[in-house]
C-alpha cells in the first residue's frame, strides 16, 4: 500500500510528492497532465529568472521520479476513506493509501465526493493544507479564491507533506539540506 496518494501532477502535487518520497514515504502520483503550468511562462518564480512552465514541469517530475515517485498517467474518478486511509479509484482501479493530496487545480470536485468542508466556493484546509478529513490535504487554486500562482501552489503542497512526515514521525518535522549532503541526496541530479 502507497503511503501518500497524490492526484495531480502540477506544481502542488509534484511538490508534495517530492517532499514525501524523499524521506521516506512511498508516494504515487495520479498525472493526467492537464496542469495549467503547461499555458504559463514562469518569470515569477523565485530561483527562476524566465522559463516556459511544459519546461519546469519537466524538470519537476525528473526531480521527483529520481527520488521514486511513481507516476500514473491515469485519470480519478473517485477517492473515499477506508480501513483507515483512503482508497482512490483511476482507470477503473483502486488504489488505497494512508494519506492523499487533492492537487486537481480548481476542480474540487473530489474534495466535495470526499466529503470535505467547503468555505463558500473553496475547500476549507488549516494552515498545514489538512482538510476536514483527518489525513486528506487540498492544495492550490482548491483553496484558493484567486491566488492561483504556481509557487503558491508548489507551497502547499511541501506544507501538506511536511504535516504528513510530522505525523508519521510523531514530532515536527523540517526538510532541510546543506552542501555537503548534495552528492549523497540528490545523486546526479545535484547540478540540476
Amino acid at each position: 500500500m502507497a503511503n501518500v496518494i497524490v492526484v495531480g501532477g502540477g506544481p502542488a502535487g509534484l511538490s508534495a510528492a517530492l517532499f514525501a518520497q524523499k524521506n521516506g514515504l512511498e508516494t504515487t502520483v495520479f498525472d493526467t497532465d492537464q496542469t495549467w503550468l503547461h499555458k504559463a511562462h514562469l518569470f515569477n518564480y523565485p530561483g527562476i529568472g524566465s522559463q516556459d512552465g511544459t519546461a519546469f514541469l519537466e524538470t519537476l517530475r525528473r526531480q521527483a521520479e529520481g527520488f521514486g515517485v511513481e507516476r500514473v498517467n491515469a485519470e480519478v474518478s473517485d477517492v473515499s476513506e477506508s480501513g483507515g486511509g483512503f482508497t482512490v479509484t483511476a482507470d477503473g482501479e483502486d488504489y488505497d493509501g494512508d494519506y492523499v493530496v487533492l492537487a486537481t487545480g480548481a476542480n474540487r470536485d473530489l474534495a466535495d465526493t470526499l466529503g470535505c468542508e467547503f468555505d463558500g466556493d473553496i475547500v476549507d484546509v488549516d494552515v498545514t493544507m489538512e482538510t476536514s478529513i483527518e489525513g486528506a490535504y487540498a492544495t492550490g487554486a482548491m483553496v484558493r479564491t484567486e491566488e492561483w500562482q504556481a509557487v503558491i501552489s508548489a507551497g502547499d503542497g511541501a506544507a501538506a507533506a511536511l504535516n504528513i512526515l510530522s505525523t508519521e514521525k510523531g514530532e515536527n518535522y523540517h526538510d532541510f539540506d546543506v552542501p555537503a549532503d548534495a552528492d549523497a541526496v540528490f545523486g546526479g541530479m545535484a547540478g540540476e
